[in-house]
């Protein structure tokens, strides 16, 4: 008696099947790269200390016709400004609504030091230097280059993911610190003067409600947005396949992929950091 092997009878469930265990391998192989990446660390501060120093410079001023507009700390800054400015827009144009447009200062001090920076600060950091470097990683993958650097006894991810890391989480710093004063003084410029509010009016709202404690969590979360980004662009990079097509889909993967962690990683600090309460203190003290 001759038996068959009958096909499957749900063929879509199967394909789906597929479908999802190839994704749990993705997300396998990036958690991977990530421990190792993280692991080398070490590695990368004590044998490639210059190739550090070099990442730092180059994200942070730019190369070739980046550094003509002062690099990402341009990008960054011109961002920022923009965004404290349409704070302001629109927090004093609802507020003269209801009379109290003198709060505008205390809109600042609560919107752009908590959400508005942070999220503007990432996506300036994703597009510019995260993008940068899966471009080059990526090119060196389908070069050859980094299988090159293997072959003479480099260590590839240490020289190459875990330098980034660092150059990039150490330039995020500054860059933040340059975002929020931005974002501080357009909102203030905005206000009084083109409006014309009395700088004595918004100067004693914004310092009265803005905590010193918002700015060193948002620096924070700052930091620890600059690790998810790296690490997601250093992967996409290092991973890339297909020629300089597959290097354009790798750098929109990873620009759209380090976005939605960010954003993640935005929502949980802030659940973690402020709670149900929010940490506001609504006095006049």
């Amino acid at each position: 008696m001759t038996l068959s092997v009958a096909g499957p009878r749900f063929p879509g469930l199967t394909h789906r099947l597929d479908g999802w265990v190839a994704g749990w391998r993705r997300i396998g192989a990036q958690a991977r790269f990530y421990a190792k990446t993280l692991g080398a660390m070490w590695e990368a501060l004590v044998y490639y200390r210059g190739e550090t120093l070099r990442m730092i410079a180059q994200m942070g001023l730019g190369t070739g016709a980046l550094a003509m507009i002062g690099g990402t700390v341009g990008i960054v800054g011109f961002l920022t400004l923009t965004a404290g400015s349409l704070v302001t827009i629109q927090g004093y144009s609802s507020l003269s609504d209801i009379g109290v447009e003198a709060l505008t200062g205390f809109v600042s001090a609560y919107v752009n030091g908590r959400i508005v920076t942070p999220l503007t600060a990432v996506i300036s950091l994703s597009a510019t230097i995260g993008a940068g470097t899966t471009a080059q990683l990526g090119a060196m993958r389908i070069n050859e280059e980094i299988d090159a650097l293997e072959v003479m006894g480099i260590r590839s991810v240490a020289y190459l993911a875990s330098t980034r890391v660092i150059a990039g989480v150490i330039v995020v710093i500054p860059l933040y610190c340059i975002a929020v004063w931005m974002s501080f003084t357009s909102a203030r410029f905005a206000t009084t003067v083109y409006y014309g509010q009395a700088t004595g009016i918004y100067d004693h709202y914004f310092s009265t409600f803005l905590q010193p404690s918002d700015i060193l969590w948002s620096l924070f979360q700052a930091v620890l947005m600059g690790f998810v980004v790296m690490l997601v662009h250093t992967y996409y990079g290092f991973t890339a396949s297909g020629g300089p097509a597959g290097v354009g889909e790798a750098v929109g993967r990873a620009v759209r992929t380090s976005l939605i962690a960010a954003v993640f990683v935005i929502l949980f600090a802030s659940l973690a950091i402020y709670g149900q309460s929010g940490n506001f203190q609504f006095s006049g003290a």
